[in-house]
C-alpha cells in the first residue's frame, strides 16, 4: 500500500483496487492534556481510542446507509484499526463542517458576550472551517468558498443539508441512551461530483453531555456501542 496522507489521527494509504485505506490511530486533539474537539492540534494520546474511534464510526455509518444516506464507507477490519473506503476528493485543502444543537466551545470563545454556553440553537447551526492549523482554522462562508473557487454554492447547499440530516440522526441515536449532542465535526468530499460524508463520525469529534457533565471519548464510545 501507498501511504498518501498523514493526519492528525489518522494515516490514509491508497489500495489496489483504486479505493483508500484509513488507519486510525490513538491521538485525540485537544490542548494540555485535555479533549477537545474544537482543537486544531494533536493534544493527547488515549490507548485504545482509534479502534473505538472506528467501531463508532461503523456503528454510525450503518444508520446512515440505512437512512438511505451515501457516505465513502464500505468496510472495517477492527483488528487492525482500518476502514475501506470510496475515493474522494476533499474541498481545497481540506474542510471542516461543523454542526451546533447547543452554544459551547469555540463558539463561546467567540460569541460569548451574546449568548450563555449551553443555549439551544434551533434546528442546529452549520459553519465550516479551513483546515489550516497555521491560521488557526478560520471560518469561512458559502460565499467565500464560492469566490475561491472551492466548491459551488449547490454543492455548499448539498453539504449543509447532508450535514443537518447526519446531525439528527446521530442526536436521536443519542439520545436514547441518555446523551445529548452538542455539536459535531464532519468532512466532506466530492466523488464523480457528488457531495459525500468521509473521514469518520467518532467520539473524538463530538461533543456530549451527560446528565450536565461533558462525557470524555472513551466512556462516550462505550455508551454508543452499549447493546
Amino acid at each position: 500500500m501507498e501511504k498518501v496522507y498523514v493526519g492528525k489521527t489518522k494515516d490514509v494509504f491508497k489500495l489496489e483496487n483504486g479505493n483508500v485505506l484509513l488507519k486510525f490511530k490513538d491521538d485525540c486533539t485537544g490542548k494540555d492534556g485535555v479533549f477537545d474537539p474544537g482543537e486544531n492540534s494533536v493534544g493527547l494520546t488515549i490507548e485504545g481510542i482509534g479502534k473505538a474511534n472506528l467501531e463508532t464510526s461503523v456503528h454510525f455509518f450503518e444508520l446512515l446507509k440505512d437512512a438511505g444516506i451515501k457516505t465513502h464507507y464500505i468496510s472495517a477490519n477492527l483488528d487492525d484499526a482500518t476502514m475501506e473506503v470510496l475515493p474522494a476528493t476533499v474541498f481545497g485543502k481540506g474542510l471542516e463542517v461543523i454542526c451546533r444543537l447547543k452554544a459551547t466551545g469555540s463558539f463561546i470563545r467567540r460569541y460569548g458576550e451574546y449568548i450563555i454556553d449551553g443555549t439551544e440553537l434551533p434546528g442546529g447551526y452549520v459553519e465550516a472551517t479551513f483546515k489550516d492549523d497555521g491560521r488557526g482554522d478560520p471560518l469561512v462562508t458559502c460565499e467565500g468558498l464560492v469566490a475561491l473557487k472551492i466548491m459551488s454554492e449547490e454543492m455548499f447547499q448539498s453539504m449543509k443539508e447532508q450535514t443537518l440530516k447526519i446531525t439528527r440522526i446521530v442526536a436521536d441515536d443519542l439520545a436514547k441512551k441518555g446523551l445529548d449532542l452538542y455539536d459535531i465535526k464532519f468532512e466532506f468530499g466530492y466523488n464523480n461530483d457528488e457531495v459525500i460524508l468521509i473521514d469518520e463520525i467518532a467520539s473524538g469529534n463530538m461533543r456530549v453531555y451527560k446528565d450536565g457533565k461533558i462525557v470524555e471519548p472513551m466512556e462516550l464510545t462505550s455508551l454508543i456501542l452499549e447493546k
